[in-house]
């Protein structure tokens, strides 16, 4: 099994020029590589140029521009040139799903980010030795970076990453471990409802508030902003205000990632089956298609844009998509058994009869049957449903 770990970096001053050196000239080499696939196909007979082709030239390139290309790791650039050939990738696989393509576009300095290195020991090697109290990185080009390991990385390292945020640099390894042993059987299985009014409700009556931290910085966060948008452009006060900004998403990230963490850590140690709605967020956070008004050519009736655009905000700030990958990735290191199912009407179905009707949900919060006149809260009562159909779906499964 695969791995992620992420330690925060110590670089010197001269170290990090160089990280900056080395993102400069990598976003350099990706935005050439991009201008050569545009000129080939709009000037060249509608030539393709794919990876092979442009991986072939790195030696020219690297003898050409010795100080800016030269210097860097070979495999860290072609790990560049393969981020580009993923990104024409997506691009063609919309296309021909019918979705919104989004052509590969040219990026900044600032916007460029994150050099790969494929493979530990090739202009890259992690150092983690146990007779040396100080863990180091070593960067072809950039020295050996001291790191602030806080945890054992367990496995062999496979893959290295160098990834800039804000003024922190990071150092984020993939390594490869054997599956560790599975938790103790608990026999509790139970099912779990997300939502905005609290975070996560199961079935057995309990509830995880949800936390907002993105509402609570909100003003924060919008002061910064504001301040930002008065900077003039290239100034040291714009750079201190992008600063500013950058910090405070990061916190806000954090608390985020860490309430996800603990809360699935939770369930993973006290049940053995977790059921889920298998929840399709990106279609739950479009906006709403807009209503011509056919008195008025040109005009729009109200389409509830304002609204959906809240509700949009607060199911981003639940962040129900990382808590679900965090979820599924504890539940696969401890042997636990993780069950998505099908949402609909697990809110509208009563749990004791099966009557399946809207109004079974007067309000928000309220369940009450109008066939045997059963009532609950109406997330317990879409966390019963939800672990119903999962066991279902076991049974079915083994059966």
């Amino acid at each position: 099994m695969i791995r992620a770990y992420k330690f925060l970096m110590r670089p010197t001053t001269g170290q990090q020029i160089a990280l900056g050196e080395m993102l400069r000239d990598h976003c350099s080499l990706y935005n050439a590589a991009l201008q050569e696939r545009r000129d080939a196909y709009r000037h060249v007979s509608r030539t393709t140029v794919r990876y092979g082709m442009q991986s072939g030239q790195l030696k020219d390139i690297r003898a050409f521009d010795p100080e800016r290309q030269g210097r860097w790791s070979f495999s860290s650039q072609q790990a560049t040139l393969r981020r580009l050939d993923k990104a024409f990738a997506a691009f063609f696989r919309r296309i021909k799903s019918g979705q919104t393509p989004g052509y590969p576009r040219f990026r900044s300095v600032s916007w460029f980010d994150t050099v790969e290195f494929p493979k530990d020991g090739d202009g890259c090697r992690w150092d983690s030795t146990p007779h040396d109290p100080v863990t180091r990185v070593r960067l072809q080009g950039v020295g050996h970076v001291k790191v602030n390991q806080h945890r054992a990385v367990v496995g062999q390292v496979k893959t290295v990453s160098v990834k800039r945020e804000g003024k922190r640099w990071y150092v984020i390894l993939t390594a490869e471990r054997p599956r560790p042993e599975p938790l103790p059987a608990t026999g509790s299985v139970v099912g779990i409802d997300l939502g905005i009014a609290n975070f996560l409700a199961d079935s057995n009556g309990e509830f995880v508030p949800n936390p907002r931290h993105g509402r609570k910085a909100a003003a924060k966060l919008e002061a910064a902003q504001q301040a930002l948008a008065r900077c003039k452009r290239g100034s040291t006060r714009r750079r201190k205000a992008v600063e500013t900004v950058a910090r405070l998403h990061r916190k806000v990230r954090c608390q985020r990632l860490d309430h996800a963490h603990k809360t699935a850590l939770g369930l993973v140690r006290e049940h053995d089956l977790i059921a889920h709605e298998d929840l399709k967020i990106r279609n739950m956070s479009k906006a709403p298609e807009p209503k011509p008004d056919p008195d008025k050519p040109g005009s729009f009736l109200p389409n509830g844009a304002a609204a959906k655009a809240g509700l949009n905000r607060s199911i981003a700030d639940a962040g129900w998509g990382v808590f679900l990958t965090i979820l599924h990735a504890k539940a696969e290191s401890a042997g636990r058994e993780v069950i998505a199912v099908d949402p609909r009407n697990t809110s509208r179905t009563c749990p004791e009869c099966g009557h399946v009707s809207k109004e079974n949900r007067p309000t928000q919060e309220t369940f009450l049957c109008q066939s045997c006149g059963h009532t609950a809260h109406a997330d317990t009562v879409g966390a019963l449903n939800v672990l119903r159909a999962g066991l279902a779906r076991r049974n079915a499964h083994t059966a």
